[in-house]
């Protein structure tokens, strides 16, 4: 190795160490000087300490470095040991910081220099980030913790084990693809899902509508016009946020459809961006309407957690029977059966409707007939939250999201006439 790229190499193990105390130096700036475990100094060493350590190893043999961060775990063993003869609540992210920031080191003399330089980057914006991942878990329930777990193991378990070949009727069903669709589903909502536990109600209608249009547009809808027919003020500032959970759902199918079928994505994009463009529009309208005057704080307790195994699984017999009807229908009655399903399934459920005739596309269902069953589906259940709005809100509050959703649909139809 040259001296240059020598120096290189060992300036950064060195940046590495910095970057680390830095962060630690600060987090125990209070402590009184000779109490810290670590500091800037230590750090700094102990990242040049590695990068020397993988100079050697280059020099003597591989083993070199292993056995130098074993003695360096030691060192650090008996560090902690004799700190928590004195404290009892002593912590370790310290002791592996400098374990972390060692191997970082000899890494950057070995490996990758960008490698090691991004993981060091990342762990110690994890180190800074303490009171915030402390204060999402302090959020998290216990019924969610489980549900996550649950669908962990059954997807990353269970989903490599399902046969990934047609069964049933026209071999419709297939059991791996299914169950990828009840995944990809419930990870998009519960992304909607966390993003308004973690951002809580204070952030208002407007956060919790684009969220909402992620984890699921309906209960948002329910959600909020609760809260207007428990206060009719709040109705400006609530059709603010069905409208905006509404639009969302026009781009969540979009990114659903074109991902189980990227040929969808021409034939759907003029007429889902559309609606959804409308909708953003018209939701601004109704922001200048509603004025500036008005803060509002909502509680969407009416939105059930999309990741629990129950959801998902009813998700997935809603996918099974949708896939059999549309399988049916098409035989029975070709393109006019498939649009009866897209109908039907618009009152209740958009998700299974847009990946059956997704998938289907690539069994011969024409791209033209599979965009118009996706987009009257949407349409459908875009009509069905506004009279849920009317219904539960009120004649003014329903008004307002009906009068927007009737320029979308409209947007959507003369779109995908035009397209």
């Amino acid at each position: 190795m040259e001296d240059f790229e020598l120096f290189r190499r060992l300036g950064l193990a060195l940046a590495i160490g910095l970057l680390f105390g830095l962060e630690r130096g600060w987090h125990a700036r209070d402590e009184p000087e000779g109490e810290r475990v670590a500091g800037l100094r230590t750090f700094g060493l102990t990242g040049l300490l590695g990068g020397v350590c993988g100079w050697l190893g280059m020099l003597v043999g591989p083993v070199f470095p292993g056995l130098a961060f074993v003695a360096m775990a030691a060192l650090v063993a008996v560090t902690y040991w004799a700190q928590i003869e004195e404290n009892e609540d002593q912590g370790l992210t310290t002791e592996v910081a400098l374990l972390l920031t060692f191997a970082l080191g000899a890494a950057a003399l070995l490996g990758d220099m960008a490698a090691a330089a991004a993981v060091a980057v990342v762990a110690t914006a994890l180190l800074s980030l303490k009171r915030v991942l402390h204060g999402w878990v302090a959020r998290i329930r216990q019924f969610e913790l489980a549900a996550l777990v649950q669908l962990a193991v059954i997807s990353v378990v269970i989903l490599p084990l399902l046969p990934n070949r047609g069964y049933g009727p026209g071999a419709a069903l297939n059991p791996h693809e299914l169950w990828l669709a009840v995944v990809i589903v419930a990870g998009l909502s519960f992304l909607g899902y966390a993003a308004i536990r973690v951002a809580g109600a204070g952030l208002g209608a407007v956060i919790t509508g684009l969220f909402g249009g992620l984890a699921s547009s309906t209960s948002t809808t329910l959600a909020l016009s609760r809260l207007v027919r428990s206060d009719a003020r709040l109705g400006p500032v609530m059709a603010i946020g069905v409208v905006l959970a509404g639009s969302v759902t026009f781009l969540r199918v979009l990114v659903v459809g074109t991902i189980f079928a990227r040929d969808l994505l021409a034939p759907l994009l003029v007429p889902l961006g559309a609606m959804a463009a409308a909708g953003f529009a018209g939701a601004g309208v109704l922001a200048l309407a509603a004025g500036r005057g008005q803060r509002s704080e909502t509680d969407l307790d009416g939105l059930s957690n999309p990741l629990a195994l129950g959801t998902a699984l009813s998700f997935g017999a809603v996918l099974v029977g949708v896939v059999l009807a549309t399988h049916y229908l098409q035989l029975w009655f070709g393109a006019g059966g498939v649009l009866a399903v897209a109908a039907a399934s618009g009152v209740t459920d958009v998700d299974a409707l847009t990946i059956t005739v997704a998938r289907m596309t690539r069994d011969g269902l024409g791209l033209e007939t599979a965009a118009a069953a996706i987009v009257l589906a949407v349409s459908v259940n875009t009509a069905v939250k506004g009279g849920i709005a009317a219904v539960l809100g009120g004649g003014r509050f329903g008004l307002r999201v009906l009068a927007v959703y009737a320029v979308v649909l409209a947007t959507g139809a003369a779109a995908l006439a035009l397209g």
